[in-house]
């Protein structure tokens, strides 16, 4: 049986959205949509032996998860982790150190999943999931959704007093073109080796593999106008897509 660690890691406060990981998304606290994917997906698939850890500074936040979510693993935040530019992947393998250390098990994959990302559905986990457990050869395999803007085609950059294609191509149709996807951060699953090993922070030293989701389901939170437009999406969704609803309904409490 595999063994795959999800964590779901926060800081306290955010000085582009502040305290946006206590925030109520929906008439419910934000995390608790991260937490029932996770918890989703653990029981669909017996298969797969599923511990979730939540890595934060923030005492709030541990409130606000054991209040509902009583087995998921709390790791302590160290300090030096605390700062606006440390690598996600430090604070990632700091839980995979603490969780092994704790449970005494070594994981065949530690899966990321981002607080502000709550329009995300089992499926989407699972998806993710099951493409890196089909390729040995991948490290990391991230979420992504389709880009809207392709800069072999339709993207421009200044160059002095005019604009230029960013890369320069002969297309003439953007289905000409490679396909562009958008990174969304929503998900990451990372070959335990590879997370542990690495030295410098740097996702792109692995050989990487994605998994695409809705693009509508999926904003970048670092604004209250990004927030109240997720919620709007987010109504949408729960009354229109059951895969969403889903996740909604299997809150707790």
């Amino acid at each position: 049986m595999k063994r795959l660690l999800i964590t779901i890691c926060g800081r306290a406060g955010s000085k582009g959205f502040k305290n946006k990981n206590l925030k109520t998304f929906c008439d419910k606290p934000l995390v608790y949509y991260t937490l029932a994917a996770a918890c989703l997906f653990k029981s669909r698939r017996p298969d797969v032996a599923v511990d979730i850890c939540l890595n934060t500074d923030s005492e709030l936040l541990v409130e606000i998860v054991k209040a509902k979510y009583p087995e998921v693993t709390y790791i302590p935040r160290e300090a030096a982790l605390c700062g606006d530019t440390v690598p996600k992947m430090a604070v990632f393998q700091h839980s995979l150190r603490e969780m092994e250390r704790k449970t005494g098990r070594t994981y065949d994959y530690l899966m990321d999943l981002d607080i502000t990302s709550p329009l995300r559905t089992a499926q989407d986990v699972e998806n993710a999931f099951d493409t890196k457990d089909a390729r040995r050869d991948l490290d990391l395999v991230f979420s992504v959704t389709e880009a809207r803007r392709n800069p072999y085609f339709n993207m421009v950059k200044a160059v002095g007093d005019h604009v230029e294609k960013v890369i320069a191509s002969p297309f003439t149709a953007r289905q000409q073109a490679p396909a562009i996807f958008d990174l969304n951060a929503s998900i990451y699953v990372f070959r335990r080796d590879f997370l542990a090993n690495n030295r410098t922070g740097i996702l792109w030293d692995g050989k990487i593999g994605v998994s695409k989701m809705l693009d509508t389901g999926i904003l970048d939170i670092d604004s209250e106008e990004d927030f109240r437009l997720m919620e709007v999406i987010a109504r949408y969704l729960y009354d229109s897509n059951p895969d969403f609803a889903a996740v909604r309904a299997a809150i707790r409490g």
